[in-house]
C-alpha cells in the first residue's frame, strides 16, 4: 500500500533570497519551497548558477502575479576578466580567444558610454529565450547556432568601480531582458581584446528592500531553530514574507466596496470610484483593504476581473 503524500502549507507571500553561486535558480526554488513546507512556489527571473544575489521566490497564491516581475528594473554588480572571449559569455564556458589589452582610458570610456541609454541587444546563444519551442542554450550546447534578433534594452545607469589589471567592475542599473553577459562580450570586442563575466550579483529587483534578502544557511538555521522548539516552521520564518501582491507594488490600486467585492471575485466586472483610465489595477475589498486581485479597466470604466486570489480555508 502506497503511503498517503504528506501535505504542505497553503503559505502566501515573497521570499527575498540571496542566492549562492553554483546553484541553479531551480535548485534554489526546491530548497526555499521544502523549508517552508510550502505547497506551491516558483521564482521570477532566473540567474545562472554563477551568479548570486537577489531572487524573488514566490510562495501560494504569490506565484500567480509574480509575471509583474519580470517587467521589473534590475541592479547588478559585475566583474569582468578582459583580455579573454568565452563561448558563454562567463567564466563557466569555454576560452575561445585570447588578446591582448591595448585600449586606453579613454577607449574605455568611450566604450561603456556606448552602453548607456536606449540600445538595441542580441540575446546570447545560452540564454533561456525560446526559438522554435526549444530554449536557445539547447541548441548552443548541440553547437548549433539559430537566428535571434535584436531587442530594445535600456541601461539607466553604468557605474565604472573599477579596472585593475584584467578585472573590470561595474554595477548596471537597466531594464527588464538585459542581459549582462552580453553587455560584457559586447564590450571586450568593442575593446578588442575580448572579455568574459567572472562574477555577477544581482542587488535589486524592482523596488524590494535588500535588507529583506535572507541566506539559505540563515532560513535552514530558522527551521532548525523551530524544530527544535518544537514550534511550527512558519512561526520563525512566514515574518520573512513580502506580501502576495508585492510582484504588483507598481500598479495603482483600487479599493472596492464589500459588496462589490463579491462580485468581483465571482468574475464579474464591477464599477469603482478611483479607477484609472486604463490599464492594469491591484483591487483590494472593504475597510481592511485586503488584496483580492488584479483587474483591468475597460472602456466603460468598468474593472474586469484578470487574476484572483483564491481564498483558502483557515
Amino acid at each position: 500500500m502506497s503511503r498517503p503524500r504528506r501535505r504542505g502549507r497553503d503559505i502566501h507571500g515573497v521570499l527575498l533570497l540571496d542566492k549562492p553561486q553554483g546553484l541553479s535558480s531551480n535548485d534554489a526554488l526546491q530548497k526555499v519551497k521544502r523549508l517552508f513546507q510550502a505547497n506551491k512556489a516558483g521564482h521570477t527571473g532566473a540567474l545562472d548558477p554563477l551568479a548570486t544575489g537577489m531572487l524573488p521566490i514566490c510562495l501560494g497564491e504569490a506565484t500567480k502575479f509574480s509575471r509583474y516581475l519580470l517587467d521589473s528594473d534590475k541592479r547588478y554588480r559585475v566583474i569582468a576578466r578582459l583580455g579573454q572571449r568565452t563561448d558563454t559569455s562567463d567564466a563557466d564556458g569555454s576560452v575561445i580567444s585570447e588578446r591582448p589589452l591595448t585600449f586606453t582610458p579613454e577607449q574605455l570610456n568611450e566604450a561603456l558610454e556606448s552602453f548607456r541609454g536606449e540600445t538595441q541587444q542580441v540575446p546570447s546563444m545560452y540564454s533561456a529565450l525560446k526559438y522554435q519551442g526549444r530554449k536557445l542554450y539547447e541548441y548552443a550546447r548541440e553547437g548549433i547556432e539559430v537566428p535571434r534578433e535584436a531587442r530594445a534594452i535600456t541601461v539607466y545607469e553604468l557605474l565604472f568601480i573599477r579596472h585593475e589589471g584584467q578585472e573590470l567592475e561595474l554595477e548596471i542599473h537597466c531594464s527588464k531582458g538585459t542581459y549582462i553577459r552580453t553587455i560584457i562580450d559586447d564590450l571586450g570586442e568593442k575593446l578588442g581584446c575580448g572579455a568574459h563575466v567572472t562574477l555577477l550579483r544581482r542587488l535589486q529587483v524592482a523596488t524590494y528592500p535588500v535588507a529583506q534578502m535572507v541566506t539559505l544557511d540563515a532560513l535552514r538555521a530558522l527551521a532548525e531553530q523551530a524544530d527544535s522548539e518544537g514550534v511550527a516552521v512558519g512561526e520563525r520564518l512566514d515574518e520573512l514574507l513580502m506580501p502576495m501582491d508585492s510582484p504588483a507594488a507598481d500598479y495603482p490600486v483600487v479599493n472596492l466596496p464589500d459588496a462589490a467585492a463579491a462580485w468581483f471575485k465571482q468574475g464579474m466586472p464591477v464599477q469603482a470610484s478611483g479607477a484609472p483610465a486604463s490599464g492594469l489595477v491591484r483591487v483590494t475589498a472593504g475597510e481592511a483593504a485586503a488584496f483580492i486581485g488584479m483587474g483591468e479597466v475597460a472602456d466603460d470604466g468598468r474593472i474586469a476581473p484578470r487574476r484572483l486570489v483564491v481564498e483558502f480555508p483557515q
